[in-house]
């Protein structure tokens, strides 16, 4: 075999390599025992291998050399006689999407449809490669009979192993979307119970010290009546403001209060009145109850009394924030539980309102500024299907609703029954499809994304699981309305 010394250095210097013919070409009998060691040739005459090393060009290369570029036409039959090719496209990061090893024959195969390489094919380590080029193939099969069979198995284990692969970075990268969201979703009342787990411990020392400082005060009996009564008066009150009876106040009515009851405060002599002016502007407590306990205990007892009220307060408003924020936790968890059938036979009775809402909420983070309108039909009965295979068919299509949209628009899903069929639809008010793309994207690979964000599967993908129930997808698109519509037949059996 030629080496990779006779590259010219400035040639090595580069940071892809080009592969290039050797200058000294390698003797017959060596090619001849390398084609020896291709898996797909085995059983060749010896006549027949030396067709093929005396028809076919020598090219080496050394590391990282590239052999083809994505997107050239393909014109060789390429026989590995030393060395890894990888092929990986340009914007779908590291991973390989097909590796080709000494003694393995690839390339452009006889029948093929292929037109154009599908990545770029760098070398790794030195290689040395046997080209037979397209002009020759009519050729070698007339020399070589039985290269029409050998070929046609190749093919069929190479779309095979392409289609797998696809497939797995399809799987993976829907992964990662939907870890992402989940991540999104998890982190805020994760990180909210943290906080306030943290700051409770604080929180209830001061209260207990608060409690102390009144306890020394040694109010009378009757004083002590006035201030229960003044706290379960304003207890009273604040209730009647809970956020279920009236609306979120803004944040600059908020600060406004907060300014009012620090006046009253300082006004008050109330010791670190910064401290509880913000707890007590959260309840909405009117200022007026303030006077009321002003005329219900002494001077020297109002601090004492307003910082326990304001400490109680602030401690239930973390406690109720940790509920809160592990209730959205186990609602979350609930949803995964739900949106991946787990622990489930394969096949359930599915709610299809259900199960569009549970993978909805897998994309929580990303429904920040869309608009979700649901119009579920009550009177559609559950359908027996595969759950967690028809929620990937409502992840798809959400997922492409949304992107459509790039953040900002109205989501609407509708069921609705349809004869014996179930109906749903998945619209958004994204810019639309091209008129002259829409036959094409359900084919698979086939993507309108940017280069590395889409494999263009999830849309075939669909289609079959879809078709899998024996059901249709079809899909509508005008500018700011496009709506994909999937049907359902409630009994398979009697689905046409």
């Amino acid at each position: 075999m030629a080496t990779t010394s006779q590259i010219p250095l400035s040639e090595q210097a580069r940071p892809y390599l080009v592969p290039m013919v050797p200058a000294v070409p390698t003797p017959l009998a060596e090619t001849v025992a390398a084609l020896h060691t291709i898996t797909q040739l085995e059983g060749l005459t010896e006549d027949e291998y030396t067709w093929l090393a005396t028809h076919g060009t020598e090219r080496i290369g050394g590391e990282g050399a590239l052999i083809f570029r994505e997107g050239e036409p393909t014109a060789h039959l390429v026989f590995i006689l030393q060395g890894e090719i990888h092929v990986r496209r340009r914007n779908s990061g590291p991973l390989a999407l097909f590796i080709g090893r000494a003694g393995q024959m690839t390339g452009l195969l006889p029948f093929s449809r292929m037109k154009n390489y599908g990545g770029d094919g760098y070398t790794i380590g030195p290689a040395w490669v046997l080209d037979i080029h397209k002009d020759l193939f009519p050729a070698m099969l007339l020399a070589i009979p039985s290269m029409g069979q050998r070929c046609v198995s190749v093919l069929l284990d190479r779309v095979r192993e392409v289609t797998r692969m696809e497939q797995q970075a399809e799987k993976l990268s829907s992964l990662g979307k939907l870890a992402a969201n989940l991540a999104h979703e998890l982190n805020n009342p994760a990180s909210a119970a943290q906080r306030s787990a943290a700051s409770l411990f604080g929180e209830l020392r001061e209260y207990g010290e608060q409690k102390y400082r009144l306890g020394k005060l040694c109010l009378s009996d009757e004083e002590s009546e006035r201030y229960r009564n003044w706290v379960t008066n304003a207890r009273t009150r604040m209730a009647a403001y809970s956020p279920e009876s009236v609306a979120p106040q803004s944040p600059l009515s908020g600060s406004d209060r907060e300014d009012d009851l620090l006046r009253w405060l300082e006004a008050h002599n109330i010791p670190s009145p910064w401290k509880i002016a913000p707890s007590l502007a959260e309840t909405r407590m009117p200022i007026q109850i303030l006077d009321e306990l002003v005329a219900a205990v002494r001077p020297e007892v109002l601090p004492a009394a307003l910082a326990t009220v304001a400490g109680s307060l602030r401690v239930e408003r973390m406690a109720e924030t940790v509920v809160d924020s592990t209730v959205r936790i186990f609602d979350l968890i609930s949803a995964i539980k739900d949106y991946s059938y787990m622990d489930q036979a394969p096949i359930q009775d599915i709610d299809l309102a259900q199960s569009l809402d549970n993978t909805l909420s897998m994309f929580g983070s990303r429904l920040a500024h869309i608009t979700v309108e649901t119009d579920y039909d009550t009177t559609l009965p559950a359908i027996s299907a595969y759950g967690s295979e028809l929620n990937q068919v409502w992840t798809a299509l959400i997922d492409n609703a949304l992107d459509a949209m790039q953040g900002h628009g109205t989501l609407r899903l509708t069921t609705r029954l349809t004869g014996q069929m179930a109906y749903v639809e998945v619209w958004d008010t994204g810019p639309g499809i091209d008129p002259e793309l829409r036959s094409r994207i359900f084919e698979p690979f086939f993507t309108t994304k940017a280069p590395g964000r889409g494999l263009g599967l999830g849309l075939d993908t669909a289609q079959r699981i879809v078709s899998k129930h024996s059901g249709f997808l079809t899909v509508e698109s005008r500018p700011n309305a496009t709506c994909f519509q999937v049907r359902i037949p409630l009994d398979r059996a009697q689905a046409y």
